[in-house]
């Protein structure tokens, strides 16, 4: 739990017309913005398949508190980045739980992913190789960040994306 620093002006853009609508009027409206957009950002994590029970966000102009209950450290992570890869949102609290149920072992050798912001002339396998050492370990940072990476040529500049650590 935390909060995680997002670069505002990159990532998907997902508040539609009616959050654009809203915006334009009254101040009173602010409410009804940041509504508007912690409802795109519960279908953006649930439209990406991420499981997280009782999963709530709130948006506070320019951040986002997400909460809920995650199974493990990966849906957790993937929730938070899929919410910090929104234009307009620069910062994103964590009161995200984990509920490992019985598998106490997984959760004794689960470590948390390192985040990398994306920079003008990054790729996943000049990621690889700063994190790794090795550029052909590319395909383990893609998966890791599966599905919001189609492509793994398919990055962009102030993106953050999840970098595990490699298995013994």
């Amino acid at each position: 739990m935390g909060l995680f620093s997002f670069v505002k002006n990159a990532g998907a853009k997902i508040f539609g017309r009616k959050s654009e609508e809203v915006q334009e009027q009254t101040e009173q409206s602010q409410y009804d913005l940041n509504m508007a957009k912690a409802i795109e950002l519960v279908n953006a994590v649930q439209d990406y398949g991420i499981d997280i029970q009782d999963l709530s966000v709130t948006v506070d102009g320019e951040r986002a508190i997400i909460s809920g209950t995650a199974c493990c450290m990966e849906d957790r992570e993937k929730a938070i980045l899929i919410v910090g890869n929104v234009a307009g949102i620069a910062e994103v609290e964590d009161n995200i739980a984990i509920d490992y149920g019985d598998a106490v072992e997984e959760a004794k050798i689960e470590q948390e992913a390192q985040f990398h912001t994306v920079v003008s002339g990054d790729s996943l396998s000049k990621i690889a190789k700063t994190y790794y050492g090795n550029a052909m370990k590319y395909p383990v940072i893609f998966e890791a960040n599966k599905p919001m990476l189609t492509d793994p040529d398919k990055i962009y500049p102030g993106q953050v994306l999840r970098i595990p650590s490699l298995e013994a």
